[in-house]
């Protein structure tokens, strides 16, 4: 074992990490810290989080507000990229990582920490996302993964360890789902779902209505933008963390934002998960749909092509780096235009863009109508099609000789 004398700790008062402080102590023999970050994912995550941390043999406990840390700086500049990784996945976990390792090397600043601890698995995306961010912000201290030091290979090890030293915890053997929350979304793994062929069950799902028991009646939604910052909802300003706490509010009670997934983790292995983003799930249908109101089509494409790339970065733990800065700054420079209003409609697990707006709008009634009309000439296509097509026509002439 390394020589350190106090160690951070990314704390969420789980079976992990509660077995991973009197592990520290025992066998680093050091004061431990722990830090939580609240990311949005509800008070009954927090409460009694500081007692639980003490009780397991921390000497301290630091709950550090990053909500709307997390939903300005992190959620809505990866929104301008239009990032979805493979097709499905709204990056919820992902976008958590850099803000919350952010804050614990700043813990450890602050209390003179000689080395930083996380509680991800040797298996999972997220040791190589805390990991990277320390490396980037905080080369100097030492990194500690007891999953990859220890010898518990279970659940039902780490009861056992914490029933021998008497620490209390609420986790059970039965408790078979791992979930992540934030103020984004809730990820499910684990049980049933560990199975492809296997249909979730209704106990995997926490945060949205089953589809098939949402209201009948369709609600609209207005979202208004100002130059890629959304400012209001049904016409209420709100900061960003409110707003997308009342799209969650809404989004949910209509089942929508539910996914079910196989991904390729950054490991090399395949994973499956369940994940819900109600409110996200709107507000980047929202933000595409503004999108494709004020950017010519080379600009939405070379922005499709930020946005794939992005989601590789984000899904990678690369949020610290040079290529992450470049991709944002192509992306706010798009995202100076969408400014506008959106309306979506939500019915039953779907959310549906029914009208848009804006100030910016390159949409020309006059141009696009299948009426008659005065200033477009159909007759200049021919030469453009002849044109755009001459590379083709010249290939076919030389190949009939």
């Amino acid at each position: 074992m390394q020589n350190v004398k106090k160690i951070v700790l990314a704390y969420s008062g789980g079976l992990d990490t509660s077995a991973i402080i009197p592990w520290l102590k025992e066998n680093y023999g050091c004061e431990v810290v722990a830090f939580a970050a609240d990311v949005g994912q509800g008070d009954e995550e927090l409460e009694g989080l500081h007692e639980k941390a003490i009780a397991s043999g921390a000497s301290e406990c630091h709950i550090v507000d990053l909500k709307e840390e997390f939903v300005s700086e992190y959620i809505f500049p990866t929104i301008t990229t239009g990032a979805v990784y493979e097709g499905e996945y709204l990056l919820g976990t992902s976008m958590a990582r850099p803000v919350i390792a952010k804050a614990q090397v700043e813990i450890a600043r602050k209390v003179g920490a000689d080395a930083l601890c996380h509680g991800c698995t040797g298996k999972g995306n997220d040791q190589v996302r805390f990991e990277s961010t320390f490396a980037a912000l905080a080369p100097d201290l030492t990194v500690i993964a007891p999953w990859r030091e220890w010898d518990m290979v279970s659940r039902e090890d780490l009861l056992a360890y914490l029933a021998e030293r008497n620490i209390a915890t609420t986790a059970s053997a039965t408790k078979i789902y791992s979930r992540d929350a934030n103020a984004w979304h809730i990820s499910h793994e684990g049980g049933e779902l560990e199975d492809p062929w296997q249909e979730p069950t209704k106990q995997v799902w926490t945060l949205t209505v089953d589809p098939e028991d949402a209201p009948d009646t369709p609600e609209r939604v207005t979202l208004s933008f100002d130059e890629g910052k959304l400012t209001h909802v049904d016409g209420e300003a709100l900061s960003p963390y409110q707003a997308l706490v009342k799209l969650n509010t809404v989004a949910a009670a209509h089942g929508v934002g539910r996914i079910d997934i196989v991904e390729n983790r950054l490991v090399g292995m395949k994973s499956r998960g369940c994940y819900e983003t109600p409110g996200g799930t709107v507000l980047l249908k929202a933000y595409k749909a503004l999108e494709t109101m004020v950017l010519d089509k080379a600009a939405l494409k070379y922005r499709e092509q930020i946005g794939l790339e992005f989601s590789h970065v984000m899904y990678d733990g690369r949020w610290f780096t040079a290529l992450n800065d470049a991709l944002l700054a192509g992306a706010a420079s798009f995202a100076k235009k969408v400014t506008g209003d959106i309306v979506v409609k939500l019915y039953k697990g779907q959310a549906t863009v029914t009208q848009r707006r804006s100030p910016n709008s390159l949409y020309s009634e006059d141009f696009a109508t299948f009426g008659a009309d005065d200033v477009y000439d159909q007759k200049h296509a021919e030469g453009f099609i002849r044109l755009f097509s001459l590379s083709s026509r010249i290939e076919a002439l030389k190949k009939q000789g």
